[in-house]
């Protein structure tokens, strides 16, 4: 059941830290990305793209990336603070990301979830999501001086 005091926005260029803070706290794993500048490139390059989850009182307990391209509607970093988990905010940060998606056009959602984060396996599937299995990730990092 979601809480009705949590609601959510977009993230301000400004907020990149308390993004950072939070991810430390509430996420697993991190990111090549995980800095004010990978943070700030997103909110900049994409406004709508980093999706907040907020109480009342402003205190942030949940994020999601839901970034579009024009093709492909991709989510990362569905993140919700240990104290407020099985409260609705990871329910109300995807109905947000999936709003943003079918108002743009998008067709499906692609999730990244790390493979050994079961209960991220079981909170993407209880909210309709599913595994492909015959897909895989290839990643390459590139250092400033190849960009």
């Amino acid at each position: 059941m979601s809480d009705p005091r949590i609601h959510t926005r977009t993230a301000r260029i400004d907020e990149a830290g308390t993004v950072l803070r939070f991810w430390r706290e509430a996420a697993e794993g991190t990111s090549i990305t995980d800095d004010p500048e990978g943070v700030t490139a997103l909110i900049t390059r994409d406004p709508e793209a980093l999706i907040l989850a907020e109480t009342s009182d402003g205190t942030l307990v949940g994020t999601v990336i839901a970034g579009y391209d024009g093709w492909r509607c991709s989510l990362y970093r569905l993140a919700v603070l240990p104290s407020h988990r099985r409260r609705g905010v990871g329910s109300a940060l995807l109905a947000a990301a999936e709003w943003r998606f079918t108002a743009v056009g998008g067709r499906r959602g692609d999730a990244m979830v790390l493979e050994s984060n079961e209960p991220a396996h079981r909170a993407w599937a209880s909210a309709g999501y599913h595994r492909e299995d015959h897909w895989r990730r290839w990643v390459k990092p590139f250092a400033p001086s190849e960009v």
